[in-house]
């Protein structure tokens, strides 16, 4: 308790342009390796990059969703460095004047409060190629197909305080970037991925520790055990007496440590100068106005309006809107259930159908069970033609494909019992059947109420409707 960390998050996202930042090659996922890269990409001689006004338009529209500041112009800048996957020999990327600065995301922590998280800068660039070294035998091979890939590097501030925080961030922008349709964020393919620097300092110090970066971390889980092993790593050198190097580290998830990669490189050791093959990026007023207007709502925008039209907890809120496409599969719904049952809905999505998802391992858009048969199933629920627990019945139904909550009920004779003189009928003849808990309820043992719901519900095989039951119970009792 006497330490506090202090993180700074880098995130690379792919930007999700049908080419390159500097080239018409394509950028599909999966192509056979070196298919997919063009003479400028490859860094021919003679070769001079164009840029692509695509990915211009998705930073710009990052940008005014964090309420940044956009620059009238933006440089590329030449970072010079070498590695095998970087034919060039340098990387065409943004240094002293990036195309947004100066933003803000706000993230919710897990007390349900807000916290705003700066945003120094978001940076456009092109990736480099890719090294493969498991399908060869004391060698490497080079896959080339991502060179030039367009993407926008965003650096927060040193906002953050701990693993959490840095997981409830990297959400909150994975879920800004799909809601603008920028990117399609999948970190199993490397379109979302994230560098941790990570600083520790004795509680009431001002100053700064010493800073390490953890490169290339490709899931939320491994972003927070990869900040939290690094946290406990240089608090216990400190302790022992030692020093942090500034450095590059790995996180080997296999072992779940980080270990060091190369010794932390600085601006200079890069030799970032204008790109004498572009000119600077002029952006003016129009084309930003033409811009703002293609925003969709926002994630922190649809959250309020669930709250304050559909009457929904920030809570139900707040899950609903984290996904663009489960907030859609939500509004989808409500146009069949109308806004009245907008939290039935709410529930059954958030508790039934999220954890038939989980269990199966499947995102929303691979759902058996589509918006329309949800609502259908909703409305039985509301005219009283099921009970809630009838419906756990047509959903499991429904998610096996066995039809629509109509087709169910009426294949499985799961109508709702609401007559009223059938369900007196059903309670009679259970308070004939248990004469011993009729006389003990009426000595006074009133918890035996429950038992009597029980079997009645069981006698009518689930089919009364529980309001009626409870009712008529307590009128005979």
């Amino acid at each position: 308790m006497e330490w506090e960390a202090t993180i700074g998050l880098e995130v690379h996202v792919q930007l999700s342009t049908k080419s390159k930042l500097f080239s018409g090659a394509p950028t599909a996922y999966g192509a056979e390796p070196n298919t997919q890269a063009c003479f400028i990409d490859l860094g021919f001689p003679g070769v001079l990059p164009v840029l692509n006004r695509d990915a211009v338009m998705k930073a710009l529209k990052f940008g005014l969703s964090i309420g940044a500041e956009i620059p009238p112009y933006s440089v590329f800048s030449r970072k010079n460095y070498f590695y095998p996957d970087l034919p060039k020999g340098y990387q065409i990327s943004q240094g002293d004047h990036p195309i947004v600065s100066h933003g803000v995301l706000n993230i919710r922590l897990d007390n349900g409060e807000s916290k705003p998280i700066r945003i120094t800068r978001a940076h456009l660039e092109e990736d480099a190629g890719k090294s493969l070294h498991e399908d060869f035998h004391g060698q490497s091979g080079i896959d080339l197909n991502r060179a030039g890939t367009p993407l926008i590097e965003i650096v927060s501030e040193p906002d953050i305080t701990s693993s959490a925080e840095a997981v409830a961030y990297l959400k909150t922008l994975h879920s800004l970037v799909r809601y603008l349709e920028i990117s399609d964020g999948n970190m199993q393919e490397g379109s979302f991925r994230c560098d941790a620097n990570v600083s520790v300092r004795r509680k009431g110090e001002t100053k700064l520790g010493t800073r390490t970066e953890t490169k290339n971390v490709n899931s939320f889980r491994f972003v927070e055990k990869a900040i939290e092993y690094e946290i406990s790593r240089q608090i216990s050198v400190l302790e022992s007496g030692g020093e942090i190097v500034q450095e590059t580290r790995l996180y080997d998830s296999a072992k779940n440590e980080t270990r060091p990669m190369r010794s932390k490189e600085e601006a200079t050791d890069y030799r970032y100068f204008p790109d004498p093959d572009l000119l600077p990026l002029v952006i003016n007023e129009k084309w930003l106005k033409d811009v703002k207007e293609t925003l969709p709502e926002l994630p922190w925008e649809k959250q309020q309006r669930f709250v304050t039209e559909l009457d929904l907890s920030d809570y139900d809120a707040n899950i609903l809107s984290s996904q663009r496409e489960l907030a859609n599969y939500f509004e989808q719904a409500i146009k069949t259930t109308g806004k009245t049952a907008a939290k039935l809905t709410a529930n059954w999505i958030i508790g039934d159908l999220l954890g038939a998802l989980n269990k199966n391992n499947l995102d929303i858009a691979r759902s058996p069970i589509s918006p329309d048969q949800l609502a259908g199933m909703i409305a039985r629920i509301s005219d009283n033609t099921i009970s809630g627990k009838i419906a756990k019945t047509v959903f499991e139904a429904m998610w096996q494909g066995e039809g629509s909550a109509d087709d169910v009920i009426a294949k499985q004779g799961l109508t709702q019992i609401t007559d009223d003189s059938a369900i007196q009928q059903a309670v009679d003849e259970i308070l004939t059947s248990y004469p011993t808990q009729l006389a003990e309820y009426r000595a006074g043992k009133e918890s035996l109420f429950g038992f009597f719901v029980g079997q009645v519900m069981k006698a009518t095989k689930g089919k009364a409707n529980p309001q009626q039951v409870n009712e008529v119970l307590k009128k005979k009792l």
